[in-house]
């Protein structure tokens, strides 16, 4: 784009497409409470429309040419959605939890352990399914009422079913915000975005010490409930030892993903050795697979298509608001101002800045991770760059934030509304308060603490040498200025 766009009143109406797409965040994920992508996508879609009228005279055409190069960047992003969904959807068919619950039962938890171990579950389905917000769906109504007749906590154990289902989000190579914020983060020493597996092996150790540490504060706090009767039946209806066995390609799915940098690759013997082993171990039937059902596809190849188009269209609607305010220079503008303030002055402050503008986006998009990390990873990425920042480092800080304390926030946060949503409809416990979910979401907390020592201290921190290597010296490459 060589021209500015031009809007009437200055660049600064270029944010009313954003304000717009805020008001349908905060309408349907916290005013209606439904939680649909494609309710968000539309309300990108009218933004971009309005914004349309609003530009100068002889402007419209480069209004919509704008919109295209920002969709443009999209594309990665949207085939690695589709192309894991379907992973994703044949890890839900065959029901993993059970395979939990029939440990959980064996094992003999109760109290504060149970809600420690459900958080341990939890984590594991969630990276390997990759989706929040579908793991809670399916894991609140085995793990919830069961904790509670046992003795849990009935807020701490909310909490650490929410708490877990972000732990995969943020972890996970198959998670959209995963995707995300590597798919926002360029290299400017060779061609490219970051790859997924080089920021999963590299954000591994802030999960795990985070993990480690809710873990042991799930223990300690998550009991004090009183038992019920009731937890046998709940826990032996929901029981099956053999789901177990689809931890083997979900491992080995990591595994690839890690060590050949390739999530395609991954993704591939994933789905593969997934579906042989449904089948060999009857998980599956071939109907799981692809079928039609009263006329209708069915089966997990069109199922994880499906799931995932609502995401690609909201990933697609606002990539198209930032190549409207990469347009209209807005983006320049903003992060020009960040590099030029105090904190712009050096590598840590940087950091500062990057922490502070994904957390604050967050909040104002009501906890939708994947549309405040669109929205500000371009502006990151660009601030990333400028103080040499390797490209795994800014999307770990860009996914790791997005995902830790401001997701707490009790009356602005999707997740905080959903966890009180699923408390609701058990007759031995009344439904819980947002502040109880919001106070119980202990590895949030904990991620936080642990990336704010990572910033504090540099622990992790690299920068980017020749052909794109992570080096820890920024002496290694040619072009960092910023000084420590």
């Amino acid at each position: 784009m060589n021209q500015r766009l031009e809007f009437r009143g200055g660049w600064g109406t270029a944010f009313i497409p954003v304000v717009i797409f805020l008001f349908f965040c905060i309408l349907y994920f916290i005013v209606f409470k439904a939680f649909e992508m494609y309710a968000l996508a539309m309300g990108a879609f009218v933004a971009l429309m309005i914004g349309s009228v609003l530009v100068k005279k002889g402007n419209y055409d480069r209004f919509w040419d704008s919109v295209y190069e920002g969709v443009k960047e999209a594309v990665p992003i949207t085939i690695l959605l589709f192309v894991i969904g379907m992973f994703s959807t044949l890890i839900k068919e065959t029901n993993i939890s059970a395979g939990f619950v029939w440990l959980a039962d064996l094992l003999g938890v109760d109290g504060g352990l149970f809600t420690a171990f459900t958080f341990l579950a939890v984590c594991v389905i969630s990276t390997a399914t990759g989706s929040s917000i579908g793991t809670m769906f399916t894991c609140f109504p085995i793990f919830y009422p069961a904790g509670v007749l046992l003795g849990c906590d009935p807020g701490v154990l909310a909490g650490a079913i929410v708490s877990a289902s972000i732990f995969g989000d943020n972890l996970a190579p198959i998670s959209d915000t995963t995707i995300i914020s590597a798919g926002t983060q360029e290299y400017t020493k060779k061609q490219g975005f970051a790859d997924i597996g080089g920021c999963v092996a590299t954000r591994l150790k802030y999960s795990l010490v985070a993990g480690v540490i809710s873990f042991v504060l799930f223990w300690i706090f998550g009991g004090g409930g009183t038992a019920g009767v009731g937890a046998a039946d709940i826990l032996e209806k929901n029981m099956n030892p053999t789901t177990l066995v689809m931890l083997v390609p979900v491992a080995l799915m990591l595994i690839v993903a890690i060590k050949t940098r390739n999530i395609y690759k991954a993704i591939t013997i994933g789905i593969l050795l997934g579906t042989i082993t449904g089948l060999a171990f009857n998980l599956l039937t071939f109907d799981h697979v692809i079928s039609v059902a009263d006329g209708a596809p069915a089966g997990f190849l069109t199922g994880g298509i499906s799931s995932m188009m609502a995401t690609v269209t909201l990933v697609i609607s606002v990539y198209g608001i930032m190549g409207v305010l990469n347009g209209a220079g807005v983006l320049e503008k903003v992060t020009n101002g960040i590099l030029n303030s105090k904190m712009g002055k050096s590598v840590r402050g940087a950091e500062f800045a990057m922490m502070l503008g994904i957390s604050f986006t967050t909040l104002i998009f009501g906890g939708v991770t994947s549309a405040s990390m669109t929205t500000f990873g371009k502006v990151q990425n660009e601030i990333g760059k400028r103080v040499g920042l390797h490209p795994y480092r800014r999307a770990n800080l860009l996914d790791g934030f997005a995902n830790a304390i401001v997701l707490i926030i009790p009356f602005l946060s999707v997740f905080v509304f959903l966890g009180a949503l699923l408390s609701q409809g058990y007759d031995f416990i009344a439904p819980l308060s947002l502040t109880q979910v919001s106070s119980g979401m202990i590895y949030c907390m904990a991620l936080f603490v642990v990336l704010l020592f990572s910033i504090i201290t540099g622990w992790g921190r690299q920068f980017e040498g020749l052909g794109g290597k992570p080096v820890s010296n920024p002496q290694e490459h040619t072009n960092h200025s910023a000084v420590m």
